[in-house]
């Protein structure tokens, strides 16, 4: 039996999405109906639900956007350069296929869905960037472009005390030895969500980086998706805001997404191993599996990740078509 695919509305069939997203494994947050409406209108792209069935069995879901100006066509997945953490295509109901049924399922749903790209958007580029999603074959045997990327995760398993003693040294001290009557760090409300977008802003610009994130579509994203899926962790020391990480949350995973960053106020507490180390170490408490602290490929910042112990793993960017689209992409969201 051929695999059907199917397209959703973000708005009228929201639930029923959602309903696969949270069946699917490899999903994340950034999958859900309501951040994908916060996406497209962020982009000015039109969003497009696809989902896979054999017969009335869900098997996959890919949510692509499409974007056109003038001549100029292109499929992504995540939005163009909406900083969203992962997303392209995810599969459900296939752990306990045997493995030639598996590849089969896999294949016949991923070249039905480039098969409706192609026809529905004929995009002149396309982008899709991937993470809990190994078989990346079919991309390739289709004339994909696919290159792998990394990123750190960090298994939250054992106690506390284990997970803090499989840091650096120098990570073990900061927690340690950090005065606790000095500094508080929790969750944050919405405003926070905006503060630690705008010093990650001021981070970039300080060294001449382009960053487009739009603070209003990380607010957006905190008031609409589910309670606990967006966590502004945040530190103030005095009352003053210091720094924060803004945590992406799925059933099994803490998404390190933005934030982070090195604050300007001379203060002698390390402020981002101690956000860090509340984050993993909530997250145990809570059940959750694994941290990824989203990139493992810039050198000078491989160095303070690495100093938790992560372990490496693969993801995968994915493009077809001509080269530089992207690059006009990129000017018609700064000049939006």
């Amino acid at each position: 039996m051929s695999i059907d695919i199917r397209t959703l509305d973000p708005r009228t069939d929201a639930d029923e999405w959602n309903s696969y997203v949270e069946r699917s494994a490899g999903s994340n947050p950034f999958f859900r109906a309501e951040a994908i409406r916060l996406q497209a209108a962020d982009t000015g792209t039109t969003p497009h639900l696809l989902a896979g069935f054999k017969g009335q069995e869900p098997v996959g879901i890919f949510p692509v956007f499409e974007y056109a100006k003038g001549p100029i066509t292109g499929a992504f997945s995540p939005a163009p350069y909406s900083w969203a953490c992962y997303l392209g295509p995810s599969l459900l109901n296939v752990d306990k296929l045997k493995q030639r049924k598996a590849d089969r399922r896999v294949k016949r749903f991923l070249e039905g869905c480039l098969e409706w790209i192609d026809e529905a958007i004929s995009p002149l580029y396309s982008k899709f960037v991937t993470a809990e999603f190994d078989d990346v074959r079919p991309f390739v045997w289709n004339e994909y472009d696919v290159k792998p990327g990394h990123t750190y995760v960090v298994d939250l398993d054992g106690t506390e005390a284990e997970l803090l003693k499989r840091f650096s040294s120098d990570a073990r001290s900061n927690v340690r030895n950090a005065d606790e009557d000095r500094y508080d760090i929790k969750e944050g409300t919405t405003d926070d969500v905006g503060r630690i977008v705008d010093q990650v802003r001021q981070r970039y610009e300080n060294q001449g980086q382009s960053f487009q994130l739009n603070p209003n579509f990380a607010r957006s994203l905190h008031e609409e998706l589910p309670d606990g899926a967006l966590r502004p962790y945040v530190c103030r020391v005095g009352g003053e805001f210091l720094g924060g990480i803004l945590v992406i949350e799925s059933d099994r995973t803490r998404y390190r997404w933005q934030g982070g960053v090195k604050p300007n106020a001379d203060v002698d507490i390390a402020i981002n191993d101690l956000l860090d180390w509340h984050v993993m170490r909530d997250g145990l408490r809570d059940g959750i599996a694994e941290y990824d602290l989203v990139g493992a490929g810039v050198p000078s910042i491989n160095r303070y990740k690495a100093k938790f112990n992560p372990r490496l793993e693969t993801h995968y960017e994915i493009t077809a078509g001509a080269f530089g689209i992207d690059l006009l992409v990129d000017r018609y969201r700064k000049h939006r």
